[in-house]
C-alpha cells in the first residue's frame, strides 16, 4: 500500500512538472513576442500574459525587465501562499536570479520543495507574518534591504503600512495589491493591525488593503511612477521615476482612476461566488473601521461608503 502511494505521488509530481514545463514554454514564446515588439508596446495591456501569476502579471513583469535590460534579477515577494501561483515564480524558473519570499503558509519550505526545482537559483524562504515593525529587519537578515529589481506585495491586509515602512527607492519595479472596492477617489486603508487577517476582520472579504489612490500617493513619495494595473484591477505596477523614460507606454491619468477600480465583490463567506455591488453589502460592513489617510484619522466605513 505504501509503495502504491509513493508511486502515485511520484506520478503526480511528474505530471505537474510536465504541465509546468508546458506553461514555461508558452511564456518563453511570449518573451520572443516582447523582444520583437518592445518599442511598439504603447499600453500596458499589450504585455498581459499569465504563466504562474494570478492574472497577467508575468507578461507585465517581463516587459519591464526587458525594457530596463535586466538579465540577472534580485526579487522579493511578500504574500505568496504556497508559491505555485505567484508573481516571481516565472522569474525563478527562467532567469538567473536571487529571491526572497515571505508568507505564513504552513510548512512553506516543504511545500515549495515538492514542486519547484529549488537548485536552479538561490531562493530564501521566510515563513512568518510580515508587518510594519518587522519588515525591514527581515529584509536585512537576508541581505535584501537594497538594490532589488522586483518587489511584490500582496498580503490582503496591511499592505499600505508595510510599504510605508520600506525605504525609498528600494526596488526598480513594484507590484502592489490594492483594494478596488475602496473606489478611485478616497485615500483609505484598513488600520495597522498586527497579523491582520482579512476574513476575520470582515467575513465578506470586502474590507482589506488600501485604495489605489492611497497606494499611488505613498509610492510617489518614495520616488515611483504608477504605470497601470493587471486585468483584474487588483495589482498595481510602479517603476522608479529615473527609469520611466525607458518605457514607451501611455501613462494612466491620475485624475481619473475609475477604470482601475471597476470591480464587483465576490462575497467570500457564502461558500459560493456571488458578485455584488458595495450597496448590496453596505449593512454588513458599515461599522468596520478604516483610516482616512488624508485626514489622518480612523473612521467607520458608514461615514464614506456612499462616496466610494
Amino acid at each position: 500500500m505504501k509503495i502504491k502511494k509513493l508511486f502515485r505521488k511520484l506520478l503526480d509530481r511528474l505530471f505537474l512538472r510536465k504541465f509546468d514545463d508546458i506553461k514555461i514554454q508558452k511564456g518563453q514564446l511570449f518573451e520572443k513576442y516582447l523582444d520583437n515588439n518592445l518599442k511598439n508596446i504603447k499600453k500596458l495591456e499589450q504585455a498581459y500574459f499569465k504563466v504562474f501569476s494570478q492574472d497577467n502579471e508575468d507578461g507585465i513583469i517581463q516587459y519591464l525587465l526587458k525594457s530596463f535590460e535586466l538579465e540577472t534579477v534580485k526579487f522579493v515577494e511578500i504574500g505568496t501562499q504556497d508559491y505555485s501561483e505567484s508573481n516571481t515564480r516565472y522569474i525563478f524558473e527562467t532567469r538567473q536570479c536571487e529571491g526572497l519570499i515571505i508568507d505564513p503558509f504552513p510548512d512553506l519550505e516543504k511545500k515549495i520543495n515538492s514542486f519547484l526545482r529549488i537548485w536552479k537559483n538561490k531562493l530564501s524562504i521566510h515563513n512568518e507574518f510580515i508587518n510594519a515593525e518587522n519588515i525591514n529587519k527581515v529584509l536585512k537578515n537576508y541581505s535584501f534591504e537594497k538594490n532589488i529589481d522586483v518587489f511584490s506585495i500582496d498580503i490582503d491586509g496591511i499592505d499600505y503600512w508595510v510599504l510605508n515602512s520600506l525605504p525609498s527607492k528600494i526596488s526598480k519595479i513594484f507590484i502592489v495589491e490594492y483594494n478596488p472596492f475602496f473606489g478611485a477617489k478616497k485615500e483609505i486603508s484598513v488600520p495597522n493591525i498586527k497579523n491582520f487577517e482579512r476574513l476575520k476582520y470582515d467575513p465578506t472579504g470586502f474590507c482589506f488593503g488600501a485604495s489605489l489612490k492611497a497606494i499611488i500617493k505613498l509610492m510617489e513619495q518614495k520616488g515611483y511612477v504608477f504605470v497601470g494595473t493587471n486585468r483584474l484591477n487588483v495589482n498595481s505596477f510602479f517603476v522608479l521615476k529615473e527609469l520611466i523614460g525607458k518605457i514607451n507606454i501611455q501613462l494612466p491619468d491620475l485624475n481619473n482612476l475609475d477604470e482601475f477600480t471597476d470591480s464587483k465583490i465576490n462575497i467570500i463567506n457564502t461558500g459560493e461566488k456571488k458578485f455584488k455591488s458595495i450597496s448590496d453589502i453596505k449593512e454588513n460592513v458599515k461599522n468596520l473601521e478604516v483610516v482616512d489617510l488624508k485626514m489622518n484619522q480612523q473612521i467607520k466605513l458608514n461615514e464614506i461608503i456612499d462616496k466610494i
